[in-house]
């Protein structure tokens, strides 16, 4: 039999053919490196952890006031329009403005350093306790697809001053970092406290058993002087398909002079007024206003139900947490805290809004200075478009809730 031999324009074809197939698959290829282990612990390695808890029961944890799973079919159909029309609607038209953190080598009585999103460091009586710490660019399991931040860290990692804790409210990827939780166990010896089951995700990243404290609501701990309690928040958690595994948490962190708390991500919940009742009053609280939806009104505080929990927990200076970061909702960027600002004029509260590395003093704060009217939204700019793709982080992350919701239903 004689063998064929390939015409060079088929040799030719040939290579262009495998060329055109080689980007997609080197794409895809890339898109899902590392994403094992970035999506962390199994169920199964986690429900030793969780089986005893209150809020553990048929495999899953449950927040104690019914939180419906799905929205109703009008939020399902407006979610669906927002994603077609408005994925753009929160990313900054100009450049984020920054702060220098000014950290001195001694913590301070009482005082916050924001880095963005959920992330601070808050000094207390003398120490300091690092919450909800995200160094990544991309807050996903993947390094090709999902939220890309809207400004830079305000600070290296490796130049943050040691810290004596470091709190998590829960596993979702914006609040509990991979990359970030690997500089730590490198650059730092605090603890991790963290709510139950989450220490299964730590262990599977190289953390030490013997730095990490798991606690289920109501339970607490001493760290340094501090009491650290892990208080109810109105969520969920989950680092993919798979639901409500770990819990989820909001903190209170006392010292012996003062006390701090740290909403997380959370719901409005009249747990606030028990909590505050028990535990508080509180000089400062760290509290979520971004990110909020019809589609997901009873896991995520608008600025206006933030005012209100504030009351609740008889907080003396309101400092917001969860905005101006990512892109993770269909609200203009600065929405959240012009509503905030309306609203704490309203019922008479303090607030302070830093910029993104800016360190608060509590106990002297600042004049409210407006510097995010002039940032803007990219969606008031006349003709800007966001090619982003699949990188649309709003897109990835209303998609990915409506498939694992309707999974779990």
């Amino acid at each position: 039999m004689l063998a064929v031999v390939p015409s060079p324009a088929s040799r030719r074809a040939a290579l262009a053919l495998a060329a055109t197939l080689a980007g997609p698959a080197t794409w895809v290829v890339r898109a899902a490196w590392g994403l094992p282990t970035a999506l962390g612990a199994s169920r199964r390695q986690v429900r030793p952890y969780a089986a005893g808890s209150p809020q553990f029961s048929e495999g899953r944890f449950h927040n104690r006031l019914a939180t419906p799973a799905l929205p109703s079919a009008s939020a399902q159909r407006g979610l669906l329009r927002q994603m077609h029309e408005e994925r753009h609607s929160g990313r900054p038209a100009s450049p984020v403005p920054l702060a220098r953190p000014e950290l001195s080598a001694q913590a301070g009585e009482l005082a916050v350093t924001w880095f963005g999103h959920s992330s601070a460091l808050i000094e207390v009586d003398g120490r300091r306790v690092l919450v909800d710490p995200v160094w990544g660019e991309r807050v996903s399991p993947s390094p090709l697809i999902g939220p890309t931040r809207l400004h830079p860290v305000p600070l290296p990692l490796d130049q943050l001053p040691p810290v004596d804790a470091v709190l998590v409210s829960h596993d979702h990827y914006d609040h509990l970092d991979l990359p970030t939780v690997r500089g730590l166990v490198r650059t730092q010896t605090a603890q991790f406290v963290v709510p139950l089951g989450l220490g299964a995700h730590l262990r599977g990243w190289g953390v030490p058993d013997e730095r990490i404290v798991e606690l289920d609501w109501d339970g607490a701990t001493s760290v340094a002087g501090l009491t650290i309690t892990c208080t109810e928040a109105r969520h969920f958690s989950g680092r993919f398909l798979t639901r409500d595994t770990t819990l989820w948490a909001s903190w209170v962190v006392a010292g012996p002079q003062h006390r701090v708390f740290f909403g997380g991500d959370t719901g409005y919940t009249p747990a606030f007024a028990g909590i505050g009742a028990l535990l508080g009053p509180f000089d400062l609280t760290l509290l979520p206003i971004g990110a909020y939806n019809p589609a997901w009104a009873h896991i995520h505080m608008d600025p206006e139900e933030a005012v209100r929990a504030h009351g609740d927990l008889g907080g003396g200076l309101l400092v917001p947490v969860h905005w101006a970061t990512f892109n993770l909702a269909f609200h203009r960027w600065a929405e959240p805290v012009l509503r905030l600002c309306a609203a704490a004029q309203r019922s008479d509260v303090r607030v302070a809004v830093p910029r993104p590395g800016e360190r608060v003093d509590v106990l002297a704060p600042p004049p409210l200075t407006d510097w995010w009217t002039a940032v803007g939204s990219l969606a008031d700019v006349p003709g800007e478009q966001d090619d982003a793709g699949v990188n649309s982080s709003v897109v990835a992350r209303a998609a990915s809730w409506l498939t694992a919701r309707r999974q779990d239903d």
